[in-house]
């Protein structure tokens, strides 16, 4: 029986793309750089992929923070500091959120009846903020942050630190839901605990790899499903 639930932060809990957009749009303004549709495109393509880098351990966080920036400014030619918008980047990041649909009321909800705790990649600073500006941290148990963990899902070194935090942590006895196949469905799976894909229509393949236990496209439905 299910009484612990890992969940991931961005893309699941909160909204890391509008965040995303617009922690870029006033980061690259402070330069004076006017940002259009195709330049917020493709940083958010650089900005995952450097991410996948990180997941598969071929990459640092600090090498992350600053080589986006220099493939977007290599991209479009723009003549501007790396250093300089990486930082304006990740204050703007960590200030204010965007719920996902239903969130806090799955939360609320299912806080009543399970033991809750955030398992996410992000950085700390940010994460931390988000967190903080968002209230969510009431319903949750604990927070594992990988820059604290000191590894990065989907690594079954990250899960055997978060499990070893948890009292009485049984892994027959936990899910994790996410948005990412890779880090979240990936890690669930290297630690041998139920997997639950939440996934946006943008995200939807007809063969999802690797192969989650279970898929939804509403936190909603969770309420139902775990029951």
């Amino acid at each position: 029986m299910i009484d612990t639930l890992l969940f991931d932060l961005d893309n699941t809990l909160l909204d890391f793309d509008k965040a995303e957009a617009n922690a870029i749009t006033r980061a690259l303004g402070d330069v004076g750089i006017s940002v259009t549709n195709e330049m917020r495109d493709c940083y958010h393509k650089i900005n995952l992929a450097q991410w996948k880098l990180l997941e598969q351990g071929k990459m640092t966080r600090e090498e992350v923070k600053m080589r986006r920036f220099k493939l977007l400014f290599q991209e479009f030619d723009i003549k501007a500091s790396p250093q300089e918008v990486a930082k304006h980047y990740q204050d703007y990041l960590g200030q204010g959120h965007y719920f996902i649909e239903g969130a806090e009321e799955v939360l609320q909800e299912l806080s009543k009846r399970f033991r809750i705790y955030l398992v996410t990649n992000g950085t700390l600073s940010v994460q931390r903020g988000r967190l903080k500006s968002s209230g969510i941290e009431k319903y949750l148990q604990g927070v594992f942050i990988s820059e604290e963990i000191g590894y990065n899902k989907p690594s079954i070194e990250y899960f055997e630190k978060c499990f070893s935090k948890i009292p009485d942590f049984k892994k027959e006895n936990t899910a994790i839901i996410g948005d990412s196949l890779s880090s979240d469905i990936q890690g669930g799976i290297n630690a041998g605990i139920k997997t639950i894909w939440f996934h946006r229509a943008q995200d939807l393949t007809e063969d999802p790899q690797p192969k989650p236990d279970y898929e939804i496209n509403s936190l909603k439905s969770l309420l139902k499903m775990l029951k």
